[in-house]
């Protein structure tokens, strides 16, 4: 039935001719069709959501939509169109990536509490944590509170948050390709600076995730509005190449033809470019002439080991170029992207790059993160690429991922930068870094190691651990001693020596002037320099406002029983949320005995209305009212 459908209309009578059972369902299919009609600005976002998940809660997601519409009312969008036609866009993307009614409820609302009146404890009440969790990740920090620091606090919780939900980063950048797609309507000033930011920090996000869905069209918008003339090239050449197609078509029969010799079972199809990858090609080689190979894509029914017979196939087929080839199966990328790459000489003696992979590759390519959702069937135990987070039965929808730090490599790394760095300024300063989007691959006492373009040897030694940063001393590369400040290249293979006496001196501060890892920059960083402030990270904080108001209140024999009453408190003395006052207090920008004192008084304020009500209540109630006072009072109790 329906997930729309409530309880079934009554018809006592049926139609002359039609039995009583045959009535009601018309009735029933007559109701539950005239809910999702063409005027119904959901219905869009239902079915894009049950082509993936069709047993999936439409009632849920018009109910946060009702609330998001309600709460949005009035505002307007740079472009004049009503504001809510931007989470229901982004929750319309992230229902053709694939996503949970949880996650598309979340994207629904996840602008009402940092723009409208709705709470977050509000939002708890009405949908619970997990939605309330999403919503806070990517509520950003108030800039009237926190200053230019705003930003860099924003990020750092939307990361801390991920580490408990990643769905935190996927609304995140679905919120921001919508952003994107309607950034005519700003300023030139604002199109430069926000297509900068989206190419600096989430466009390599995007990247680290695996969406690779997401971030063609990221990159795409990108290219637009920084570089418009050069979209415009490109566009011109991709839109005319006479008998492109039919070359393409024959590249697709010829390489399949080659797949059922090796009765292989598989799809070959064209897999061309976007626009961004053309551009950063041609850049890269210095042609005057976009660069735009031809390019398909294999994917087989089998395990790994059809992916190398394939490629034996295509070989055989298509004479190899020589140095273009690379094994992402064997050694993954750090988004856990698995193909074979080989570039051939194809009909007419052109240059044709194949990718090479299996479907659940292929999929975990496409998605990455996100595959467990729209594919939330069990993986098989060969495949790693989707064993990012654990999925219920085949044929429900995707389990929620654990709270807890992730099996994702990127997002530990990242989770772990944030607890070593002293304050959210440097520690979005060491994520851009470690969002570099060129990254070379190195070896190092038996590990395979990522590091960022132009990395050296120090690099690698903070990356096999802090003592081993510190006490290096020389480094050989590829059996070669080599000085620690030379550039390392993708495949090198590096031994670091370390010094073993006592009074070693440790690391130099000069290190610094050519360490690139994120790992290397922080440690060095926060050896030779001294932070203005032992800021702490933003839970440090949270915990140490919260504990000063709970030392003021001890001070008053007092206590509380939840923080509801502090929460609305903080709205009424004019922060946007608990958290903003928490802060507030752990910065000494206002004292916790302020604070208790304005508590205590709203509380009493309160009780002695209440009293006075219950004064003129007969005998018979006065005792429930009692009851109730005590009720209320009980959150801040003495």
């Amino acid at each position: 039935m329906d997930a729309d459908a409530g309880a079934l209309p009554t018809v006592p009578v049926g139609r002359a001719g039609e039995s009583l059972l045959t009535t009601r369902l018309r009735a029933m299919l007559s109701w539950s069709g005239a809910k999702e009609t063409s005027s119904d600005p959901v219905t869009t976002l239902i079915k894009a959501h049950r082509r993936v998940h069709p047993g999936s809660d439409a009632n849920l997601l018009r109910r946060a939509y009702s609330v998001a519409a309600r709460m949005h009312h009035g505002q307007m969008r740079k472009s004049g169109d009503p504001y809510i036609t931007h989470p229901l866009a982004v929750a319309e993307i992230l229902a053709h990536l694939g996503m949970d009614t949880t996650t598309l409820v979340a994207a629904l609302l996840h602008d009402t509490v940092e723009d409208t009146s709705y709470t977050l404890p509000q939002l708890r009440a009405d949908f619970g944590p997990d939605i309330a969790l999403l919503v806070d990740g990517v509520t950003k920090f108030d800039k009237a509170h926190f200053g230019a620091r705003a930003e860099a606090e924003t990020i750092r919780k939307m990361i801390v948050a991920a580490g408990q939900d990643i769905r935190v980063l996927v609304i995140k950048l679905a919120d921001r390709l919508h952003n994107m797609k309607t950034l005519d309507a700003r300023s030139a000033s604002s199109r430069a600076r926000i297509a900068g930011a989206t190419r600096e920090v989430l466009v390599p996000l995007c990247d680290r995730l695996g969406i690779q869905a997401l971030k063609r069209e990221l990159e795409d918008k990108v290219l637009l509005f920084l570089d418009p003339d050069e979209y415009q090239r490109i566009d011109a050449v991709v839109s005319n190449r006479p008998g492109w197609n039919d070359y393409m078509a024959d590249v697709v029969s010829v390489g399949t033809s080659a797949l059922r010799k090796e009765k292989l079972s598989g799809l070959v199809e064209p897999r061309p470019r976007h626009y961004y990858s053309i551009w950063k090609d041609t850049k890269q080689a210095g042609s005057p002439v976009p660069m735009d190979l031809p390019r398909i894509v294999v994917i087989l029914d089998g395990d790994d080991p059809d992916c190398y017979a394939a490629l034996c196939a295509v070989h055989q087929q298509w004479k190899p170029i020589p140095g273009r080839f690379k094994d992402f199966i064997a050694a993954p990328k750090n988004n856990l992207y698995r193909s074979l790459h080989t570039t051939v000489l194809g009909p007419e003696d052109q240059m044709v790059e194949v990718l090479i992979r299996t479907d659940q590759m292929h999929r975990a390519v496409e998605y990455g993160v996100v595959a467990p959702y729209r594919y939330p069937t069990r993986p098989s135990r060969r495949s790693t690429a989707l064993n990012l987070f654990s999925t219920r039965a085949a044929g429900k929808q995707a389990a929620p991922p654990q709270r807890h730090r992730g099996e994702h490599a990127w997002l530990r790394r990242a989770l772990d930068l944030e607890q070593a760095a002293p304050d959210a300024v440097q520690f979005v300063e060491t994520l851009r870094c470690d969002l570099a989007e060129q990254q070379i691959q190195v070896f190092a006492w038996g590990r395979q190691l990522l590091l960022p373009a132009g990395a050296s040897p120090v690099d690698v030694a903070y990356e096999l651990g802090t003592r081993t940063g510190d006490r290096c001393v020389a480094a050989t590369v590829n059996g070669v001693l080599t000085p620690l400040n030379a550039t390392l290249t993708d495949g090198d293979v590096v031994d670091i020596l370390v010094s073993r006496a006592r009074n070693h001196p440790g690391p130099r501060k000069e290190w610094l002037d050519f360490v690139k890892s994120p790992n290397a920059r922080l440690r060095l960083s926060r050896r030779f320099t001294e932070p203005e402030v032992a800021a702490g990270t933003v839970s440090d904080r949270l915990q140490l406002g919260r504990a000063a108001i709970g030392l003021a209140l001890r001070r008053h024999d007092r206590a509380l029983a939840d923080e509801q009453r502090l929460a609305d408190l903080a709205v009424a003395m004019g922060y946007p949320d608990l958290d903003t006052l928490l802060m507030a207090v752990a910065e000494h920008k206002i004292t916790a005995d302020t604070v208790v004192d304005q508590l205590i008084a709203s509380v009493d304020l309160q009780g002695d209305a209440l009293r006075d009500r219950q004064a003129n209540l007969v005998p018979s109630t006065r005792e429930a009212g009692d009851a109730a006072q005590r009720r209320k009072s009980s959150t801040l109790s003495r």
